[in-house]
């Protein structure tokens, strides 16, 4: 089974905004709560996954009957949590590109477990962004054509130790074969200078986070 992109909503923040990000034809795996809030906003989860601890017995038998096909698994004896159940889930599909909703907010734990899967999805050449009320977050190991999203700032943030070649191209803020470390900021809080523009390395991986208060 192979998907053009597939959209997987968790239980983290959410606000009806997200909609906005959900088109017809996108595959949908809800995790645990998520496939509620997909079932809520009257949507039908193609997947529903988890232990599904946190939602009520009867919330969790309304996920049952109203998604094509569940996925459960033991809350305790389990090695991932469920959004990376959902994101194994939605690899699965081969799809060319993977959304994340709601997989921000609440327990930080799981809000940078979430945004290292972005590392994952890289590594499997698949498009993946993690959007939420504040952030559209992004991740790059060459170049990287940012289109600004109506976010106020744009920071750039190592995932490795160590980020080197940073060119930036139509930013307020350019930079040329700079390096960036983990434990600095001098990329935080650039902006566009246009309607995109682009971000090159030549090691490393580097997140974008585009964001607003």
């Amino acid at each position: 089974m192979t998907a053009k992109r597939v959209v997987i909503v968790s239980g983290g923040s959410w606000t009806d905004d997200y909609l906005k990000y959900i088109s017809a034809g996108d595959l949908l795996i809800g995790a645990d709560r998520g496939a509620l809030l997909l079932i809520e906003n009257g949507l039908t989860p193609d997947i529903a996954v988890g232990d599904f601890d946190s939602v009520s017995s009867e919330d969790a038998e309304r996920i049952r009957s109203a998604s094509v096909k569940t996925e459960s698994c033991d809350p305790i004896d389990k090695n991932y949590t469920d959004t990376e159940l959902a994101f194994e889930l939605a690899l699965d599909q081969r799809p060319s590109e993977i959304v994340m909703l709601g997989v921000t907010g609440g327990r930080m734990d799981h809000t940078l477990a979430n945004v290292q899967l972005l590392i994952r999805a890289l590594h499997h050449q698949v498009v993946c962004t993690i959007r939420d009320a504040n952030n559209y977050i992004q991740l790059t190991g060459s170049q990287l054509t940012v289109e600004n999203h109506g976010f106020t700032y744009i920071s750039l943030i190592p995932a490795t130790m160590e980020v080197s070649g940073v060119t930036l191209q139509g930013f307020e803020y350019p930079l040329t074969d700079a390096t960036l470390r983990q434990g600095q900021s001098l990329a935080v809080s650039n902006k566009l200078a246009g309607p995109t523009g682009t971000v090159s390395i030549d090691s490393g991986l580097l997140f974008v986070i585009q964001s607003r208060d």
